[in-house]
This record gives structure tokens, sequence and C-alpha cells, in this order.
């Protein structure tokens, strides 16, 4: 069973900034310590930003490209390895203790906000 987080309050909820991306380039992260992908992804308007994921053992590079994630974009990048983390993509960590990433059903504008 997992444990609760710190109650925040609902104007702390509302700093993160959670938005729907198009991954448009996946590639292995060799430097990593932890097996781990180096992501392109789309957010439309808000431009293209970089992120580390450790999604390989439910994902290819092949299956990531094109597909829709849901990122929180507003965390200030961050350094792992020799590359730069602009932003975090949500999934969840299912009974195998692999990540399951977070998607919509129906394609959505790349770049718009989850409330």
């Amino acid at each position: 069973m997992n444990k609760l987080k710190p109650k925040i309050t609902f104007e702390e909820f509302t700093k993160i900034d959670i938005r729907i991306g198009t991954i448009i380039k996946a590639k292995d992260f060799k430097n990593a310590h932890k097996p781990a992908y180096q992501l392109e992804i789309d957010f439309g308007g808000l431009g293209i930003k970089k992120s580390s994921a450790q999604i390989t053992d439910l994902y290819t590079t092949k299956q990531l490209t094109g597909k829709q994630v849901t990122a929180v974009i507003n965390f200030k990048p961050k350094q792992i390895a020799n590359f730069m983390s602009e932003c975090l993509i949500l999934g969840i960590v299912n009974k195998d203790n692999k990540v399951v990433l977070l998607q919509s059903k129906t394609a959505i504008k790349n770049g718009e906000q989850v409330s």
C-alpha cells in the first residue's frame, strides 16, 4: 500500500502546468545510470521540450515516436548525465514495477492544458 504524500493547497496544485504533447523523437540514453530514453516532445505553440524517461520496459523508441503523452512542463530543467531534461512525462507504476504512460484515448491538440 502506498503512503499518502503531505497535503497541499489547491493554490499549490494550480502552479503545476500539465500539458499534452507528442513525442517526435526517441532514442536510447546511453549515459543514464538506469535504462532510459531521451525524448523530444512537441507541445504545439509552447515549443519542443526534452525529457529523460525510464520507460524502457514497456515501450520501444519506435512505439514512442508519434505517441501523445501527459507531462509537467514547468519544472526547472534538471541535468541528467550529459542531458538537460526540461519536462516530466507522467505515468503509473504497475504491479510489475513498470511505468505505464498516462494517455488520452482520443487525440488532443499539442499544448492543451490538463485541468
